[in-house]
């Protein structure tokens, strides 16, 4: 969620430090500031709102130095404000610390140090933990030569929670110190020159060679060399990897918003999931990455699938498409529901994470318990090098490019699209027929075009939008596996347009949601041609026996829709199961084009960060 970057070389930080800032936005935060090292000692300079703020205080009141820290927050203890942003000082003034992550016993430290008679100047828990730091530092000798190092790891042996971390200090203008867990940061290696940052996107310009630290890692950068050792055990070493430029860097072009972009990019990016990856002689997918043998695979007994948000919702598509294709039960939860739960599970269970960055918390922590419990726990994400790519015992990458924008677009599609390879992969083991698979592989094929087909009608999308756009509510129904389409159509138009939506299971309208009716509340209706086609358009039309009004989503030649629904989005026509990659497009431009209509920051939605690594 927040962010940080940290320079120490021989250049000028500030210049260095904002262009990090900037290229961190997409993540989320409501302040931002930066500490550097120079002839008059420590200097910072925190701003609430945004990074522009910033910058623009910078122009009248620069800070000259060649190594600094820098952050992005994003709220968790105290509001937004210039108090309460980063970097925090410690007693001294002398010591400043940017953090990522929640210290959970802060109150507790607070209380001591307050009885110590220090004085703090925020409401957060990162000034109680600048203040530890520095309190251990004072205690070390000034002979040791690894005083701030050691201070740092004092200190973290105090403290319960995450956290991902960066500190300088005025006695040490050539020195920073870094530490991770449960958030991640990862150490950057440039020609004399050294980044400490959250996001590899923040310092790609300036380098490719990372190494991606793991939890409970130390890293101290001094005088051109850098050393990684371990809170907790012996270090067991490291590995400077090579950035991908394509997995890092992601640029507007010609589009107003990152999310529109996203959504145009789908045709690539479905097609790069399934690239390479369907075996037309065998009629079945090459998923490699999975770390299973076929026998392996045919042991499985039921599949545990966690994820949170956009990621839950395809893990429920997925959850539809391996029971139907490879009868193998499925069962899908919150991640961050999972970790509390005494959850019964066979030894024959298979765990699949999903998270888009690969960081997310949660989704992290329930990949931690699975392992811890000795289960197989795999991950679907997107980041090469992330944590959960890291730590889980296989899995499948979505080679779906950077997705800047908050609202997953995208990375749904393509998570939808690695769950159909794994429901065929498993289903043609089991009891596919190879004439179900080529059927199956020949829909995936025509996928891409199917889609490109239907971002021609953004601009129809659009008219229909603004017809809507002043409504307070909307409800958005589906069925079978276009239910969960129903859930992520409601979360993008809430997330981005602020108006209040929900979903539901269409058969579920008599069940109370049909009390929500009226003429204010208009409905969005997932009715494709599938196996419960009637069904829905009896619901259908019982929302507009209460004078409802409905935006419908159906194949394309449904005449029969058009007589009862207000307006009709067509898209063509696929296999049941693979629907849901149609759509879920014309909700996407529907939340956009209605988000874009009343104003709101598309990209930037209040309250809402990209990668969630907090509790």
């Amino acid at each position: 969620m927040c962010g940080i970057v940290a320079y120490l070389g021989e250049r000028e930080a500030q210049p260095i430090l904002l262009e990090g800032l900037f290229r961190l936005e997409y993540r989320g935060y409501d302040s931002s500031g930066m500490a550097i090292i120079n002839g008059k000692g420590l200097q910072s300079l925190k701003k609430k709102g945004r990074i522009q703020f910033l910058e623009e205080a910078l122009q009248s009141a620069p800070l000259p130095g060649k190594i600094g820290i820098s952050h992005t927050r994003w709220a968790t203890h105290g509001g937004p404000s210039d108090e309460n942003a980063h970097p925090h000082r410690d007693q001294s003034g002398k010591l400043a610390l940017v953090h990522n992550g929640v210290i959970e016993n802060y109150h507790s430290l607070r209380t001591r140090f307050l009885a110590q008679g220090h004085t703090f100047i925020s409401e957060t828990d990162t000034e109680v933990l600048a203040h530890l730091v520095g309190e251990h530092y004072q205690q070390i000798p000034s002979s040791d030569l690894n005083r701030l190092e050691n201070a740092l790891k004092a200190a973290l042996k105090e403290v319960n929670g995450t956290y991902g971390v960066a500190v300088i200090h005025e006695d040490h203008p050539n020195l920073f110190v870094g530490a991770r867990r449960g958030s991640p940061l990862v150490l950057a290696i440039g020609e004399k020159e050294h980044f400490l940052t959250s996001d590899v996107s923040a310092i790609i310009s300036h380098t490719q060679k990372v190494v991606y630290l793991n939890d409970y890692d130390v890293v101290s950068v001094q005088n051109g060399q850098f050393s990684i050792s371990s809170l907790t055990k012996p270090h067991a070493g490291y590995e400077i990897t090579e950035v991908d430029l394509a997995d890092a860097k992601a640029e507007m072009g010609a589009f107003p918003h990152f999310m529109l972009k996203e959504i145009f990019e789908q045709p690539q990016s479905i097609l790069n999931a399934f690239r390479g990856r369907l075996d037309t002689e065998e009629y079945a997918a090459k998923l490699g990455g999975l770390n299973m043998t076929p026998q392996e695979l045919l042991e499985i007994h039921r599949i545990k699938i966690l994820g949170c948000g956009t990621a839950l919702h395809s893990a429920m598509v997925g959850e539809y498409l391996i029971e139907s294709l490879a009868q193998i039960p499925v069962e899908t939860d919150f991640a961050s529901e999972f970790r509390y739960r005494n959850c019964p599970m066979d030894r024959r269970t298979l765990v699949f994470v999903v998270s888009q960055s690969g960081e997310t918390a949660d989704t992290l922590a329930a990949l931690r318990e699975a392992r811890r419990k000795g289960f197989r726990a795999l991950g679907i994400c997107n980041r090469v090098g992330s944590t959960i790519a890291r730590e889980s015992d296989g899995g499948v990458y979505m080679h779906a490019g950077p997705e800047i924008g908050v609202a997953a677009t995208k990375s749904f599609t393509s998570q939808v699209m690695i769950f159909t390879l794994l429901a065929l992969n498993l289903g043609r083991m089991r009891f596919l027929s190879a004439s179900q698979g080529k059927e199956i592989i020949q829909a995936i094929e025509k996928i891409p075009s199917q889609v490109e087909q239907i971002l021609k009608l953004s601009d129809s999308i659009k008219l229909i939008a603004d017809k809507y756009k002043n409504y307070r509510s909307m409800l958005f129904l589906g069925r079978q596996y276009q239910k969960a389409v129903a859930m992520e159509g409601a979360l993008k138009m809430k997330e981005i347009s602020y108006i209040h939506a929900e979903a539901y299971p269409s058969a579920e309208l008599k069940h109370g949601v049909i009390a929500l009716i009226d003429e204010e509340t208009p409905t969005v209706f997932l009715c494709p041609k599938d196996s419960v086609y009637e069904k829905n358009m009896s619901n259908l039309q019982e929302v507009k026996a209460r004078k409802g009004k409905v935006i419908a989503i159906a194949t394309e030649g449904d005449l029969e829709i058009a007589k009862f629904a207000d307006d009709v989005i067509y898209v063509p026509a696929t296999l049941e199961p693979l629907m849901p990659l149609l759509t879920v497009i014309p909700l996407q431009l529907l939340s956009y084009h209605t988000a874009v209509l009343l104003g709101r920051d598309v990209d930037k939605p209040r309250n809402l960060a990209k990668s969630v690594t907090v509790e």
